[in-house]
């Protein structure tokens, strides 16, 4: 197995395997297929040995979101006062990728996922007076995710230019997630008993958005050593659904017209980084790059109400990969250095500039993948 091949195919395919996942958080990044579709292949090299047209993919990601922060200030007495919100989120990608020809491939991904959310303010409260024992309660979503259909075309026959290419791509996103996912919360009566109001659980743990969406995305790579190679990516979710109708607080006896349901937002990622072969171990790569992920304020087309947390992570991103005849893994661990949540379309509307709605964050991200070609 060439250098060349370790190389370029452990870059870009780690891009395919994670770029469509969730944000680290509360920051409502829908989590969507994302195990790797086709286009992974990047030089001549690999069409020579990768023994198939057929691609079986599969992808894991966990992350612990529980950091609160209002624009880019961290809100540390959240932690000290023990009313943070913590949400834990499992899923598993699975995968189909057909090469139809060295250039142009079709995907198919479906993600399955666990949640679940714990906090007091949904519940009792986080005050003391409302909640003396600060008791604390869990509600949680599991089942698939949206599904994603997808084409990758690489601009170059990698086969006349293996050193340096440039993919596009495009996809569309099918509303196949429950997003109406419901829970119960544990509510105090005026005698301080409790009962139990079922409605749906919080934005951040529904398996999908309501909405059909289109992405486009790009990829490449440059060769800039025997070993070394650097690559970039670029994906973009656009959402023209403003809301998906179901409504946060069906207990309200009125309901806000601009955040009462459920936001189908756009959504944004990108990568650049460095990608290392190690000549000893053949098939093996090591990875270190930056990775941007969020959802914006505002949706490129149809409008933006809907209650919605936008904002972004700025991420240190290290893997490792290894591929090996018909298999390939990879790991990476993005570590975030920055985190934003920035004014939502309804803070905006405030007319003293006063409001601005916190999320809670992650300090990392596990993702590991598995392929095989057939």
């Amino acid at each position: 197995m060439k250098p060349i091949y370790t190389c370029l195919l452990a870059s870009v395919s780690l891009f395919l395997l994670q770029v469509k996942a969730s944000a680290q958080g509360c920051v409502a990044v829908r989590h969507m297929s994302c195990a790797a579709p086709g286009g992974a292949a990047t030089s001549a090299d690999f069409f020579k040995q990768r023994n198939g047209h057929w691609q079986l993919n599969m992808g894991y990601r966990y992350f612990k979101s529980f950091r609160h922060f209002r624009g880019d200030k961290e809100e540390h007495e959240r932690l000290d006062q023990n009313t943070e919100v913590v949400n834990l989120s499992h899923a598993v990608d699975l995968g189909i990728s057909y090469l139809a020809t060295p250039r142009l491939s079709f995907s198919v991904n479906l993600p399955i996922q666990y949640n679940d959310r714990s906090s007091l303010y949904e519940h009792y409260g986080n005050s003391v007076t409302a909640n003396p024992e600060q008791k604390r309660f869990h509600t949680g979503s599991q089942g698939i995710g949206d599904m994603r259909i997808s084409a990758s075309y690489w601009l170059v026959n990698p086969y006349k230019l293996p050193k340096v290419n440039i993919a596009m791509g495009v996809g569309v996103k099918l509303p196949t997630g429950n997003y109406g996912v419901t829970g119960d919360f544990h509510k105090l009566d005026k005698e301080k008993r409790d009962y139990v109001v079922n409605k749906p659980v919080d934005q951040s743990i529904q398996l999908g958005d309501g909405g059909i969406g289109a992405s486009l995305e790009t990829q490449g790579y440059v060769q800039v050593g025997k070993h070394t190679t650097v690559y970039f990516n670029g994906f973009y979710l656009f959402n023209p659904r403003e809301t998906n109708g179901v409504i946060r607080n069906p207990e309200a006896t009125t309901i806000d017209l601009v955040t009462g349901s459920f936001s189908v937002a756009d959504q944004f990622a990108a990568r650049l980084g460095f990608s290392q072969s190690i000549s000893a171990i053949p098939g093996l790569a090591l990875m270190l790059g930056g990775r941007l992920e969020g959802v914006p304020a505002y949706d490129a087309f149809g409008g933006s109400k809907g209650f919605r947390r936008p904002g972004y992570i700025v991420s240190v991103e290290p893997g490792v990969a290894y591929m090996k005849g018909k298999y390939s893994a990879a790991v990476t661990v993005p570590v975030a250095v920055y985190r934003n949540r920035i004014k939502s379309y309804s803070d905006r509307l405030d007319p003293q500039g006063l409001r601005h709605g916190d999320a809670a964050f992650a300090d990392y991200l596990v993702s590991a993948s598995f392929s095989r070609w057939f």
